[in-house]
């Protein structure tokens, strides 16, 4: 099974590269898949931003992988 995370685009460098956001961490993805600005959320799988999301929809996604690693650790 694939997973993919949201995080927030929070800066768009030179090469189609994005520094994101995924609320504990901060990572360079590939921009080349999805047309986004600073502020949006996307999905990311293996270093690449696949689809863009609502800020609500990044939000509660968000808060659920929360909730799952959370159980997981009790």
């Amino acid at each position: 099974m694939c997973v993919a995370v949201p995080a927030e685009v929070i800066e768009i460098k030179e090469g189609n590269i994005g520094l994101v956001d995924y609320g504990d961490l901060r990572q360079e993805v590939r921009l080349d898949l999805v047309d986004v600005k600073v502020g949006e959320f996307v999905l990311v799988h293996v270093g690449f931003a696949i689809q863009r999301l609502s800020r609500e929809e990044g939000l509660e996604t968000r808060e659920i992988f929360k909730q799952v690693y959370a159980a997981l650790e009790n």
